[in-house]
């Protein structure tokens, strides 16, 4: 394996890992800003109330992106065994 095959495979790696956890993390953003704006207009400063909605969120998030996120492993893990295969 040369240098720039090893960069390729480490950038593709990366962009995947970008394109799975991506989804994921707008939904506790969106959350997180929807529970802190939630927060300072009711004045209520509860500490529990800011982690219960964004596990239950992103947990939801997760389950619906399942097939997106598995199929997206799969290809990747595909194209790392066709390299694999591939002589020289």
């Amino acid at each position: 394996m040369e240098a720039a095959e090893a960069l390729d495979i480490g950038r593709e790696a990366i962009f995947t890992l970008l394109k799975l956890a991506a989804p994921l993390m707008l939904v506790a953003l969106v959350v997180g800003l929807t529970v802190a704006l939630f927060q300072t207009l009711t004045q209520i400063q509860e500490m529990t109330l800011t982690f219960v909605p964004k596990i239950l969120a992103i947990f939801l998030a997760f389950v619906l992106l399942m097939p997106f996120i598995s199929q997206t492993m799969f290809s990747f893990a595909e194209s790392l065994y066709m390299r694999i295969g591939q002589p020289g």
